[in-house]
C-alpha cells in the first residue's frame, strides 16, 4: 500500500522541477512544493479520493507558481542591476541530461522570463515534461485550443534565441577548465579564443555586492572584464571550483574560509563560449552553504572599502 511518505518521495522532485523552472528561485520554489503537499495532506485526510496524486501536486504547483510569478515580476522589474536566477549545483545522471541541458541553464530561464506566465506554465509542461496537450489544459485551468495557442506563441517567441548543447561532455570539461584557467592567470589571447565572438557576460548582485548594471558583450569586452573581476577578488584568497551549475559546465567561487563568493554558469555552443552567467548576490546564493562577505568589503566599482 502506498504511504504519503511514499507518494512525497516519487512526486517531490517532479514537483520541485516544475516549480524551480516556473520561478527560478529555490526558496519560492520550496514554498510551492510544500504547500502543494500540505493541501494534498489536508485532503487525503478528509479522506477525498485523489484520481491521479501525480496530476493533483502539478496541478496545484503550477497554478501557484502562476500566481507567484505574477507578483514576482513586478518585483523584478524594480529589482537592481540584472535579475538572474538563483543556481543549482547539480550532477545529472546520464538518463536527465538531455532534459537537463535544455531546460534547466540559467540562460534558458532568463529567456523565460520573456513569456506570460501561462505561456511559461504550458510550454514547459507540454515542451520539457511531455504532458499530453489535454491535461497541460486542465493543469492551468483552460482548453486544449487555448493551451495549444499558449505553448505555439512561447516556441515561436523562443526559438530564435533558445541555446542549443552539443558538445561532449569531456569537450565541455576541457573547454571549462581553459576558459577559468585563462581567466585567472589574465591571459586575455587565451580568452578571446575561446570565447565567442558576440559572447555576452551577465552579472547578479541585486544591489548587495559590486555587480555589472547591464550585460557586457563582444569577446574583447567579456575578457577584460573577466580578467578585470578576477584580478580584484585575487587579494582575498578567493578560489575557483569547477561545478556543474543548472546542468551545465562551470564553477563555484570560496574564500579561505569556503564560504560561496559566487556561482558561474557557461553556455557552450560549437566548441565556444557564448553566455557567461555570474550570481553574486549572497541572498540567491545561502541555499548552495554559507555566503562569503568578500563582495560586501568592495566598494561600488569594485574597489576595496576604507
Amino acid at each position: 500500500m502506498t504511504t504519503e511518505t511514499d507518494l512525497y518521495s516519487e512526486l517531490r522532485p517532479r514537483a520541485f522541477a516544475i516549480a524551480y523552472r516556473m520561478l527560478g528561485s529555490v526558496a519560492d520554489a520550496e514554498d510551492v512544493v510544500q504547500e502543494a503537499f500540505l493541501r494534498m495532506h489536508q485532503t487525503l485526510g478528509r479522506h477525498e479520493p485523489i484520481a491521479s496524486p501525480r496530476a493533483y501536486i502539478a496541478t496545484l504547483v503550477t497554478r501557484q507558481a502562476i500566481d507567484q510569478l505574477r507578483s514576482a515580476r513586478v518585483r523584478r522589474e524594480q529589482y537592481v542591476g540584472e535579475w538572474l536566477p538563483e543556481p543549482l549545483v547539480t550532477d545529472p545522471s546520464p538518463a536527465d541530461q538531455a532534459e537537463t541541458a535544455d531546460s534547466l541553464s540559467l540562460a534558458f530561464l532568463v529567456l523565460l522570463e520573456n513569456l506570460t506566465p501561462p505561456q511559461r506554465a504550458a510550454f514547459l509542461l507540454r515542451e520539457v515534461f511531455d504532458y499530453p496537450y489535454a491535461d497541460v489544459a486542465e493543469i492551468i485551468g483552460t482548453d486544449v485550443d487555448t493551451t495549444r495557442h499558449l505553448v505555439a506563441k512561447a516556441r515561436a517567441h523562443l526559438e530564435q534565441r533558445r541555446p542549443r548543447y552539443h558538445a561532449s561532455a569531456r569537450e565541455h570539461e576541457e573547454l571549462t577548465r581553459r576558459f577559468f584557467a585563462a581567466a585567472e592567470q589574465g591571459d586575455l589571447h587565451e580568452l578571446e579564443e575561446l570565447l565567442a565572438t558576440d559572447a555576452a557576460l551577465h552579472g547578479d548582485g541585486g544591489g548587495k555586492v559590486p555587480a555589472m548594471g547591464r550585460p557586457v558583450t563582444g569577446r574583447e569586452h567579456v575578457a577584460r572584464v573577466l580578467v578585470l573581476g578576477l584580478s580584484t577578488l585575487a587579494p582575498f584568497g578567493v578560489r575557483v571550483q569547477p561545478a556543474t551549475v543548472n546542468g551545465q559546465p562551470g564553477a563555484l567561487l570560496f574564500d579561505p574560509q569556503d564560504h560561496i563568493v559566487a556561482a558561474i554558469g557557461l553556455d557552450i555552443a560549437d566548441g565556444q563560449i557564448r553566455s557567461i552567467h555570474s550570481v553574486v548576490n549572497p541572498e540567491k546564493l545561502r541555499h548552495l552553504g554559507p555566503t562569503s562577505d568578500v563582495g560586501y568589503q568592495l566598494g561600488p566599482r569594485g574597489r576595496t572599502r576604507k
